[in-house]
C-alpha cells in the first residue's frame, strides 16, 4: 500500500485527535470531504490505522501507581513464553506487554491503585507461573512521557 504525503498528515493529526471531523481533517489537508474519507477509509482496511481508543487519566481511574516488571523465564522455550503471553494478555492491570532481549525475556507495565493491589497481581499471576526464574520490580515516580504516536514519515 502506497502512503504518501497526504497520508502522512492525515495520520499525524488522526493521532493526535481521531475525533476531528472529516470536514475539519480535509480542509487541513487540502482535500475534499469525499477524498478524505476516501483516503481514511483506505488506511483503516490496509491496517494502517488498527483501532481507534480513548485514552484515559489511569489516576481518575484510581490507578495511582506505575510499575515496570522485567521477567526473566526459566528456559528460552516458545510454550513457556505462549503460555505466559496467554496470562499476561487476561491480567487487567498489564496495560503493555513487550517480549525482550538482553537479561530479561519480558518487559510488562502495570498499572493498579496501590501496592497491595500489586501484590495480589504477584500472587495472582507472577506466583502462579512456575516458569518464571525471576522478576525486578521498578515504581515509576513520575511520567516524563506517555505518547502513542507513531513517526508516520516513518511508515513504508
Amino acid at each position: 500500500m502506497e502512503i504518501d504525503r497526504i497520508d502522512r498528515s492525515i495520520l499525524s493529526l488522526l493521532q493526535k485527535n481521531n475525533r476531528i471531523a472529516n470536514i475539519d481533517l480535509a480542509e487541513a489537508v487540502g482535500l475534499s470531504p469525499p477524498a478524505c474519507l476516501k483516503r481514511v477509509k483506505r488506511l483503516r482496511e490496509g491496517k494502517i490505522i488498527v483501532g481507534d481508543v480513548a485514552l484515559i487519566n489511569p489516576a481518575l481511574a484510581g490507578n495511582k501507581m506505575t510499575l515496570i516488571v522485567s521477567v526473566e523465564m526459566e528456559r528460552d522455550r516458545g510454550d513457556i513464553y505462549s503460555v505466559f503471553s496467554r496470562s499476561i494478555e487476561q491480567a487487567p492491570e498489564v496495560t503493555q506487554c513487550y517480549q525482550i532481549t538482553g537479561s530479561y525475556d519480558f518487559l510488562i507495565i502495570v498499572s493498579v491503585p496501590d501496592i497491595q493491589a500489586y501484590e495480589r497481581f504477584i500472587e495472582r499471576v507472577l506466583h502462579q507461573d512456575k516458569n518464571i526464574r525471576k522478576f525486578h520490580t521498578s515504581v515509576s515516580t513520575k511520567t516524563v512521557k506517555f505518547s502513542t504516536e507513531v513517526n508516520v514519515e516513518e511508515i513504508q
